[in-house]
């Protein structure tokens, strides 16, 4: 099979394109490779054909096409970003890029679409109150976080909730610009598969580390926050009070959902786009986290600052059940495990970045 990765010089992109090469398949690569998000020219592994261009640019992308089974969608602006005047550059990048994408799909015949989703499209995540049953609690407010009362409460009773796994039944909720996006482009290629007979799968992924993701920058996750800090000598600073529980998957795990993903999409009914979350399985807090990379690493331990950004979800973990079941995926690099190699392995270097995969 051959499958064009958009974004396959970044983060999740070139794992992808080696989980691809590894199972014999062919890729094509399609990336930007703007300085900001790659201030060194990345590698390019031997054999695979690179096309460097905006995916906006849509003859550039008409030629990337040529030939191609399948598409893997992961340039995207990612992150949260520093503030609201961010918002044009990500819908630029992500849900017009996106359209250019289908649109040029739609006329070269190329039917099937894997793309890059993310969890952030449910908002908070699923709780319980022990009186009321399901709720679903709204933002929180900043006189609670500013009191140190970091849990959502039952917006009946006002106890505090039990956090569990989040479905992909689950109705939307997006609580910032990046989500609104990413929510986005599910919707334009729900309505491309529909439009073209076309077969799409979005994975929502998770809380993605491992090595190659880019440091010193406030739009990598978490873990690439806490990382460069060790790589500074510093201690990790951990937000609220570390009990945000989250779910950690490692990329290679994530590279491997997408190759499974685009193998099985030929087996699938034509016009129909489907959600798949795409986590570990294994909840963990953002201490945990935090704790388990300082000690792997050998540096200092975390700080519990007891700061927080308005804005940000206390839990959101999902349940993979239906890629589990549906595709046959199973995550194979534990937490542990995991981790120990995040504190060791090479960061990108620095980026003022906001583009990438």
């Amino acid at each position: 099979m051959r499958v064009l990765v958009t974004g396959g010089a970044g983060f999740i992109g070139s794992h992808i394109v080696r989980a691809l090469t590894a199972r014999g398949h062919e890729a094509v690569v399609l990336d930007a490779l703007l300085p900001a998000a790659h201030p060194t020219a990345p590698p390019r592994p031997h054999g695979v054909e690179w096309y460097e261009a905006d995916v906006r640019d849509r003859a550039a992308v008409a030629r990337s096409l040529r030939g191609v089974d399948a598409v893997c969608h992961q340039a995207a602006m990612v992150g949260l970003g520093k503030d609201f005047a961010d918002a044009p550059a990500y819908v630029g990048c992500n849900d017009l890029g996106t359209a250019v994408l289908l649109a040029a799909m739609a006329e070269a015949g190329v039917r099937g679409l894997v793309l890059a989703g993310s969890m952030v499209v449910y908002g908070e995540g699923r709780y319980d109150c022990p009186a009321h049953g399901r709720v679903r609690p709204g933002p929180r407010a900043a006189a609670d976080l500013a009191a140190g009362r970091f849990e959502p409460r039952c917006p009946d009773c006002a106890r505090e909730l039990v956090p569990g796994l989040v479905g992909e039944e689950a109705p939307a909720d997006p609580r910032n610009v990046y989500a609104t996006t990413k929510l986005a482009q599910e919707h334009l290629a729900a309505a491309w598969a529909r439009a073209t007979d076309g077969t799409a799968v979005a994975l929502r992924y998770h809380n993605v580390y491992g090595p190659g993701m880019p440091r010193d920058t406030p739009y990598a996750g978490v873990a690439s926050f806490y990382r460069s800090s060790l790589a500074r000598g510093e201690a990790p600073r951990v937000f609220e009070d570390g009990g945000q529980r989250r779910d950690f998957v490692h990329v290679r795990d994530v590279a491997a959902a997408n190759v499974l993903a685009l193998e099985a999409l030929a087996g699938r009914e034509p016009g129909l786009a489907r959600p798949y979350n795409c986590g570990s399985g294994e909840p963990r807090t953002i201490a945990d986290m935090a704790l388990a990379l300082s000690a792997a690493y050998g540096g200092p331990r975390p700080v519990v600052t007891g700061e927080y950004r308005l804005g940000d979800v206390r839990h959101i973990t999902a349940d993979s059940r239906r890629l589990r079941e549906e595709l046959g995926w199973r995550p194979e690099v534990g937490f542990a495990e995991g981790m120990a190699e995040f504190a060791r392995a090479p960061q990108r270097a620095p980026t003022g970045a906001r583009a990438g995969a």
